[in-house]
């Protein structure tokens, strides 16, 4: 079991303002596109497509563990690709369903774990965004993404650092003094650096092949890759 229980029930509670853009999950939407242009950007590039063209998953089966309300997975999927979203929270897979059901996107939502995956069930690629810093059994959650990616296929995870700089910016300062998030949100001590999510990768025969921080500009509140993993980072890992 690597989900806590607190966790799920967390994300739950914030089911009905997921798809708000200036509620309480406002820095996930504003985050979203850098973290979907960067993983299809990869991707298409590994499948020998245009990166820039709007159909550039078109057929890929990917998998996003944790998608809560479906912000990651619709995204993904209005790129063409064939999307299973995967959450312990069922109030939020219900917000997921009724979005993407307005919004005429057929996306699989189950209700489960990664570990809960039918035995053999693989895809061409597996996402975890803001997940692993959520988990218990961080080892447990990495080994089953694992399983769940074909041969060659890529883990895609983006998280927090765990460094005096994301205490102050992404614990105190945005729970507690901006409110962009709702207070107990994050645990610090759950954040992992870049090179305990390296060790942990390389345990279930992964590496890390790229990375780049994510920093929020504060005067357009948009987000671009950076070279700073201070504080937010998304990695692309392959088989070793």
């Amino acid at each position: 079991m690597t989900a806590l229980g607190a966790e799920i029930a967390k994300f739950d509670a914030l089911a009905a303002r997921w798809w708000d853009p200036d509620g309480p999950m406002k820095p996930l939407h504003r985050m979203n596109p850098l973290r979907i242009g960067w993983i299809a950007d990869r991707l298409a590039r590994r499948h020998g497509r245009d990166p820039k063209a709007p159909d550039a998953l078109t057929g890929l089966a990917i998998l996003d563990v944790g998608c809560g309300a479906g912000l990651a997975s619709e995204a993904l999927a209005r790129r063409g690709a064939r999307v299973t979203g995967l959450d312990a929270a069922g109030e939020a897979l219900d917000a997921a369903r009724a979005h993407a059901a307005a919004a005429d996107l057929s996306i699989d939502y189950r209700e489960g774990l990664p570990e809960d995956l039918p035995e053999g069930e693989t895809f061409d690629a597996v996402v975890a965004l803001e997940v692993i810093e959520h988990v218990s059994d961080r080892q447990a959650f990495l080994a089953a993404l694992a399983r769940a990616a074909k041969p060659g296929a890529p883990l895609f995870l983006s998280t927090l650092n765990r460094t005096p700089r994301s205490f102050l910016m992404a614990k105190l300062g945005a729970e507690y003094v901006l409110r962009m998030l709702p207070v107990g949100t994050h645990d610090w001590r759950m954040f992992v650096t870049p090179g305990e999510l390296g060790d942990g990768l390389r345990a279930v025969g992964f590496r890390v092949t790229d990375i780049a921080g994510m920093t929020m500009d504060k005067l357009t509140g948009r987000w671009r890759a950076t070279r700073d993993v201070g504080v937010n980072y998304i990695v692309m890992a392959e088989a070793r």
